[in-house]
Order: C-alpha cells, then structure tokens, then sequence
C-alpha cells in the first residue's frame, strides 16, 4: 500500500516496501496564491485564506502515487483511456487500406514484374511513414479538424517526391505509371478509411463517450460562452465538470455546471476531480499568473489550454510570433493572393465540371415544371454579390409565377427570425418545387453564376437588396467575399437555423475561410444534401 511521508519538509510517496515512489512539490517551490497577480485581497480569502498554495499547504499527489491512480476514478470510456486505441486503429486502418491499393493497383495493371511490385510497395510504406512524420498519428489532432486530413494529403505528395528522389540517386527506372496509380489509389481510400474512424469516433462522443474531462476558468462571463460553445459541439470531445471562478462567491454562469473552486483551487481540483483538460479564459489569469499555474498542473498531469479572446478567429489566420521573449500572436488580416487564385480556379474548374454532368437533371427538372405549373421554368432575382455589386441569380422556378407578389402579404407567417424569410408550408411553393428543394435541385443553375464569377461554390448565403439596406455594423462583412451555392449555413442546419446563427456562421467562414475548408465544407454538403436535412 502506497503512503505519504514527510521528512524534514519534504514530501515524498513511498511504495510498500518504503522506497520513494516519487517526489511532491517541495514547500519552496509553492507557487501561493498570495502572490499571484489579479487576485485581490477579498479573492485570496474567498480562494482559501492568505497562504492557500497553488502547490497546496494540504499538497496534491502527483498522478505518479500509483499505476491504480492513472484510471481509479476516471471514465474507462474518456478519451485519454481510449486515445492509444484509437491512434492504433487509424495506423492498422492505413496499413490495411494501403495493402489493399498497392494489390489491387498490381492486379488491375496486371503488373508481374517483381521490380515494379517492390516499388509499389514502398510507395505504400514510404506513404504510412510520411503519415507519422507530419502528424497523422498525433493524438491531438485525431478525430477532430484539418489537420488529420492535411497530414493525408502531404504524405500523398511527400511519397511521390521521396520515391522520385530515390529513383534519381539510384540511377533506376522508376515505373511512373504504377507509382502514380498507387499514390492516387492510396490517398482517396485513406481518406475514407479516416473519416469513417472519425465517424465511429463522433458518434460514440455524442453518447458521452471518449470525452476528456474539462475545467473551465475565468470570469462568469468567458465561461459561460466557451460552455455554451463546447456543448453545442460535442464531437470536439469536452465534457465539462465544472469551473472554477476568480472568487467562490461570485455568481456562477447560468450552464447548470458547479462551481468547484476558485482560481487558487485550479490544481486542487484538476487533481480530485480527475481532469484532463483546463481551459482558461477571460483576463484574470495571464502574464505570471498563467505560468504559474502551468507549473501547478503539470505535476497533476493535466492539459492547459488557454483561449484567447479572439472571437470566431481560426487556427489558419493565427501564427505565433516569439519576439524578444515574448510568445506573440499575429492574426492575418487580409487573404493571400495565392490563396485567393487557387480558390478561384478551384471555383470555376468544379463548377463546369458539375454543370456538365447536372445538365440532365436540370433539363429533366425543366420539363416537369413546364409540365406542371405556367410560366418559364428558370427563375431570375437580383442578389447582391461582394463588395455590394448586384447580379442576377438564376434558379430553378420552384414557385407559382405569382410567388413575388404573395410575399408581402406572407411576411408576418415566417418561420425564420431577423431578415431571412422561410415558412415550412409555403403555399406558394409547387408540388415539383417541393421535391426540387428538398433535395436543393433548385440551385443546380447557380453553377453558371459560379462560372461567370458572381458567386463562389463556397461562401456566405447570397442576400437580397431589401436584406442587406438592412444590415447594421458587422453584418456587412459578410459581403466581403463571394456569395456561395454552399456554405458553413448549408451544412450547420441549412433552413433550421436562426438568423444570429445564420450571421455567425457567415462570418466565422469571411473571418476563416481557406481551400481546405472550402473542401470540408463541399464534402459535408453532399451528405447535408442527399441527407434533405433542413431543406424545405
């Protein structure tokens, strides 16, 4: 049985036989709450009196005290339980899927040749160990972001580079023809298998599963907005336990989550309460006072993540800069040209492609409705498009002709708060038009506005002249970039959100937007789509 013995102010754990274990915070190391910057005297006392020590005057036990204190107490099913599973699982996914291509690539090619198959192979190899190098093995960034699938992408180019370089050193003929089926076989099929870990993953966290047990910091105000953040996000994988406030007698954030300390208690109760993760926010802890308490939580083992108070700003505009010391953040204000010309190649080569392959749907779409309804079956309305230039936008008529003079006279029945008008029983809405929305048939035509340059396939919801002479102070950066035929809108809720979150989610994408997510968002489009989730 493990035990604690002091010996001439020292503490240390010692195992059954009396040997030290491992040693605790030693009283000169206290980091005290006394002397923390921030707190005033009224805090120090509600924190636990003058002399209550980040290291604790009653010390915490480091999570070294025994093998049993690593899971006692914690949720076998919490992600940091189940992290090296699933590290596991993503590396026999990639092993797996890359033996299949590299045999099926042979087999299709009906390469015999023992040379062409050893090359194959170490396309397949070089590419799983290329994964690892740039991340894709990372527990911090499995199940949850970009990255995972950037990491994908780069080992795709990486293999193909180092295969060629290993070729021209050798002198040897490398056969282009299979390692570039191998590589284009690999990355796709990798990029399935992913997701659908990333699937099994967000479903088992939206039973409460493989979550990492969370402390949130700060003032009232903070915490309550990274609680409210985190619980409608629940793949990320936080479970909140509870928060500690700059003074237990200041009033608690109305989330339902208890209030388990003060700031001086932050160790305290990341060590009882088996957390794994510390979030802080707001401005009352920062400067001495945050490195200090990195110093406290690193001997509970306990992850220390700090959000800044960069409101709905992204990792990708978000660098760090050390300067003299100092670990600065710089936040870009502007899009890079290179990035602004990949988009919009990006734009028009997907879009004519789509086009030509929507076309008969499109003219089976058109048939019905001139079958069903009078009137053309295009529809044209004036949208106003970046910078505040009008275009026309073409659909596919989904309503009665008369559908612009009912409007008004419908204006008050809107199921949709703010400017956005949407009702789920429209009467002006045809019983083709129905079938066409549902599954946003409709918007098919906006593709030759993506071609012309009016819009983009990706960005904020294109808005009405009447809409945007209504638009006060932020709201008309959402006009900064090119309206979209799809967006972070399409694939949050579509029609099902209010008009704040419709907003939010607009300039989250201005503030953010890069290539990668502009394909993450296309991809959850599809499934938004076929799925007709909030569509009417």
């Amino acid at each position: 049985m493990t035990t604690i013995s002091s010996d001439g102010g020292d503490m240390t754990i010692l195992d059954d036989h009396g040997d030290q274990a491992a040693e605790l915070v030693r009283p000169s190391e206290s980091y005290v709450a006394a002397d923390v910057p921030g707190l005033t005297d009224d805090r120090r006392r509600t924190a636990g009196g003058p002399r209550r020590s980040w290291a604790s005057s009653e010390p915490f036990m480091e999570r070294q005290r025994t093998v049993e204190d690593r899971v006692t107490g914690r949720d076998a099913s919490g992600w940091h339980a189940t992290a090296a599973l699933y590290v596991r699982s993503a590396l026999a996914v990639d092993l797996l899927v890359s033996a299949v291509v590299v045999t099926l690539v042979l087999f299709v090619t009906r390469t015999f040749d023992r040379a062409d198959a050893v090359w194959a192979v170490a396309v397949g190899v070089v590419f799983v160990a290329l994964m690892a190098a740039f991340g894709g093995y990372d527990r911090k960034s499995l199940g949850d972001g970009p990255e995972e699938f950037r990491s994908v992408l780069r080992a795709g180019v990486g293999a193909v580079a180092t295969v060629g370089l290993v070729s021209v050193a050798l002198a040897v003929n490398m056969p282009r023809g299979v390692v570039a089926a191998t590589v284009l076989a690999v990355v796709p099929a990798v990029v399935v298998g992913r997701y659908g870990l990333r699937q099994s993953l967000h479903s088992r966290r939206s039973r409460g599963e493989a979550m990492s047990r969370t402390l949130v910091v700060g003032d009232a105000a903070s915490v309550h907005r990274i609680i409210t953040d985190l619980r409608a996000a629940t793949y990320h994988g936080y479970r909140i336990v509870g928060v500690c406030l700059p003074s237990i007698a200041d009033q608690p954030p109305q989330d339902a989550v208890p209030t388990l300390g003060a700031l001086a208690d932050i160790p305290q109760v990341a060590y009882d309460h088996h957390i794994d993760v510390v979030i802080v926010t707001g401005s009352e802890l920062a400067g001495e006072a945050l490195r200090r308490l990195s110093w406290a939580l690193g001997r509970t083992g306990t992850e220390l993540v700090v959000a800044p108070g960069l409101v709905e700003v992204l990792g990708p505009r978000v660098q760090l800069r050390p300067t003299a010391g100092l670990t600065l953040l710089e936040v870009e204000t502007s899009s890079p040209r290179s990035r602004m010309f990949v988009k919009a190649v990006l734009d028009r080569t997907l879009a004519a492609t789509l086009l030509g392959a929507a076309l008969p749907v499109i003219l089976g779409s058109v048939v019905a409705i001139a079958a069903t309804s009078p009137g053309v079956p295009f529809y044209r309305q004036k949208r106003i498009g970046v910078d505040g230039r009008e275009f026309t936008m073409w659909k596919l008529r989904s309503m009665y002709k008369d559908a612009d003079a009912r409007r008004a006279a419908l204006l008050g029945a809107s199921d949709r708060d703010g400017l956005m008008f949407k009702m789920h029983d429209d009467p002006r809405i045809t019983p083709v038009g129905r079938v066409l929305r549902r599954y946003s048939v409709d918007e098919l035509p906006q593709l030759w506005n993506v071609l012309r340059g009016d819009m983009s396939l990706v960005g904020p919801r294109p808005p009405l002249p009447e809409e945007v002479d209504a638009y006060r102070d932020a709201v008309n950066r959402r006009l900064h970039v090119r309206p979209g035929l799809t967006g972070l809108w399409q694939v949050s809720g579509r029609a099902n959100l209010s008009w704040e979150e419709s907003v939010r989610l607009d300039l989250r994408y201005v503030d953010n937007w890069s290539v990668t997510m502009d394909l993450l968002i296309l991809w959850k489009t599809g499934r938004a789509v076929f799925g007709a989730s909030g569509a009417y």
